[in-house]
């Protein structure tokens, strides 16, 4: 599916429906219900788990449904035993609110009475829902999945209610247990982090960028959380948990767990870590007693776990840890089996050095302790991936002997992002040439931009939380650029046009991939409308538009969903070779 922007401001795409989702707290309400059949009792079931106080209108001889009677027996339902008059809208409800009721259910399929309490309704701004007939109605009902406080809730908005319920049925058996009760325990973390900032005068979450769940993540989700910002990164730290970890990683969380993400980044995480990941393996001293084991470091590529190289399969497979970076996706851990532990970066922009560094003494007490470990990276290692950093620390530390550290390679999303974009990082007369840079260097200083090279094809990873100093950085002078130089005043680099072609790419492979397609000019705007879907790159030359050319009048389009590996056989070839998704 697609969505496109008129130039030059946000996307607009016309909607087949006028519905907006909401969720309404219902608690003390009063419901109108009128009708005796079973949507009639369903309607009255609705209200009750909603907290609201149904109130059903019939003739005292009318014939209720069963489970009717059966609430009216016991006192749950009110039963106003006389024939629908208009009065009752106005009479019936809390007095808070001069007795108008909260809203109202037509459950009779009688045409005319439906078209008229829904005339009357809408000219008191009263909600109504009129079975069978959309038009008539100002709210409609979702098929819902309850799990505690999470609710999933889907709808067709009137053109096909029971398919909605076999959609909701999907969407529910595919979800982890016990999700429910993990929104319970971060919903606690949160509301403890908030009360303890505004105990002490810090900003609240809202400062931060922390918005409701109607809202994606901002365009600035992953910004540089500096040292003067270090008071709030137990906010950032939960909420990039619950967009990087995996649902299955979530459900799994404890009331421990909650207390260490609480406790996060104290003086002693790095030896807390180790302490837990050595268990009652030993001290791991390294002493002659304990052979050592051995660390691995492997990339799993873009995202889609058919991408994986065999040799990180099997060593996903094998290992006793597995120590992972917060952007591995999902679909590559939940290969991991189920008996291996995870531990999973904390990492933000601004605390990279520190996570780092606890990840780092955790995999040398274990492979101290004699463990097989798995050092995890999303893509390639040696791509932006710390992985020589990695590589040099170990051999610093007693594992310098052939064998005792292995690197394996990873597609990387620098060159396979692009291709599932369909952007050819070369192609003939256009680009003959692919540079990959950072857009944040150590610490968030900005690197050196590239030069304008015609026939360039540039990828940035790790920019789009900046892309307005990145394209200001591209596309004006910048004083004193070379710092190396003897020279001041402005460069003489050739700037890039602000009409170049660029693309924005997210979760490259996952199911959730999205390209935005525009310029220069305007991809600021557009990350800063359509929100942000970490992790992400900025993709820029001639290259972007080869086999999509620009649309006149469009500032830029949207592209959603991924779809490039289903038909290949990959999974099935896998599945042939004993190389089954969960086995263990």
């Amino acid at each position: 599916m697609a969505a496109a922007a008129e130039a030059p401001s946000s996307s607009s795409s016309s909607s087949s429906s006028n519905y907006m989702l909401a969720g309404l707290n219902c608690a003390n309400n009063v419901h109108l219900i009128i009708g005796t059949n079973p949507l009639a009792a369903a309607r009255c079931s609705q209200s009750l788990g909603a907290g609201a106080h149904p109130v059903l209108v019939a003739p005292e001889t009318a014939e209720l449904h069963y489970s009717l009677q059966r609430r009216i027996d016991d006192g749950s339902v009110k039963w106003v035993r006389t024939a629908y008059r208009d009065e009752h809208l106005f009479e019936l409800g809390r007095e808070e609110v001069g007795r108008v009721v909260d809203a109202v259910f037509v459950t009779s399929s009688r045409e005319e009475l439906g078209s008229h309490i829904a005339s009357l309704c809408k000219a008191n701004r009263i909600p109504i829902n009129v079975v069978d007939a959309p038009r008539l109605c100002t709210f409609s009902l979702l098929s819902t999945h309850n799990d505690g406080p999470l609710q999933i809730g889907v709808t067709t908005n009137g053109r096909g209610c029971k398919l909605a319920s076999r959609i909701r049925r999907e969407i529910a058996s595919s979800l982890p247990p016990n999700l429910g009760a993990a929104c319970d325990r971060f919903g606690e973390a949160r509301r403890r982090i908030q009360q303890y900032d505004r105990a002490n005068g810090l900003p609240s979450s809202a400062s931060l960028g922390e918005l409701d769940d109607s809202v994606d993540q901002s365009a600035l989700f992953n910004k540089l959380v500096t040292e003067e910002d270090a008071r709030n990164r137990r906010i950032r730290w939960l909420s990039q948990v619950c967009e990087y970890w995996p649902l299955k990683k979530l459900a799994s969380v404890s009331d421990d767990d909650v207390h260490r993400l609480l406790e996060a980044y104290a003086v002693t995480a790095k030896e807390d870590l180790a302490k837990r990941i050595r268990g009652s393996d030993g001290d791991g001293d390294g002493s002659s007693s304990q052979p050592l084991g051995k660390i691995i470091l492997a990339g799993s590529g873009p995202g889609h776990p058919d991408l994986l190289t065999r040799a990180t399969y099997n060593a996903i497979q094998s290992a006793d840890l597995v120590l992972a970076d917060k952007l591995v996706p999902s679909g590559v851990l939940d290969l991991i089996p189920r008996r291996t532990p995870v531990e999973i970066a904390r990492k933000f922009p601004g605390n990279a050095e520190q996570a780092q560094e606890e990840l780092l003494a955790a995999a040398l007490a274990a492979a101290k302790a004699g463990k097989t470990v798995l050092r995890l990276k999303q893509g390639d290692p040696f791509i932006y991936g710390r992985g020589g950093e990695e590589l040099a620390y170990f051999r610093q530390n007693g594992f310098s002997a052939a064998g005792a550290v292995t690197v394996l390679p990873g597609v990387t999303s620098a060159l396979s992002a692009p291709l599932f974009a369909a952007i050819p990082a070369t192609q003939r007369d256009v680009a003959d040439q692919v540079l990959i840079c950072t857009g944040t260097g150590k610490k968030g200083k900005a690197p050196e931009p590239p030069e304008y090279v015609p026939s360039r094809t540039v990828v940035f990873l790790m920019a789009l939380h900046r892309i307005v100093g990145l394209v200001a950085e591209l596309t004006t002078p910048v004083e004193n650029e070379h710092s190396s130089s003897e020279t001041t005043g402005p460069s003489t680099r050739p700037l890039w046009p602000l009409s170049t072609p660029c693309a924005v790419i997210e979760r490259a492979s996952c199911p959730d991939q999205r390209v935005i397609r525009t310029t220069l000019a305007h991809v600021a705007e557009a990350i800063e409308t359509e929100g942000s879907r970490p992790p992400g790159l900025l993709v820029v030359g001639r290259s972007c538009e080869f086999l999509h050319p620009r649309e006149k009048g469009r500032a830029w389009t949207v592209e959603e969903g991924f779809r490039g590996l289903e038909d290949v056989g990959i999974a099935t070839q896998l599945t042939g070779l004993g190389l089954a998704v969960g086995e263990a």
